[in-house]
């Protein structure tokens, strides 16, 4: 990595990586996961892990079209964090959802 590019990475974010998953999907129900995993730069096996956590702590459901999956999302469950459980993640999905990502 050249001193420039590594000035602009940043070593930490706001954000983890199941709430961009999460943003991707609300952008997107269709999307591919490999498209997901390509847009956050992290792999699909990554993406999947996540994708399979959201489900299983009911964030969202998937169906089976053709031959690809579309994903809902329940937008009014919570945040899983003590100081922000009373918060539904419809809040964030809102604030980032309302603008195209900035690549």
């Amino acid at each position: 990595m050249h001193e420039r590019e590594a000035e602009r990475s940043p070593r930490w974010t706001f954000l983890t990586h199941h709430a961009r998953v999460l943003l991707g999907i609300a952008r997107n129900p269709e999307a591919r996961l490999r498209d997901i995993a390509a847009g956050i730069g992290v792999t699909e096996r990554t993406v999947q892990a996540i994708v399979n956590d959201l489900h299983g702590a009911g964030y969202l459901t998937r169906e089976r079209v053709g031959r690809r999956n579309t994903y809902s999302l329940n937008r009014d469950l919570h945040f899983r964090y003590p100081t922000e459980a009373g918060v539904p993640i419809r809040h964030l999905i809102e604030i980032f959802t309302d603008r195209e990502p900035i690549r």
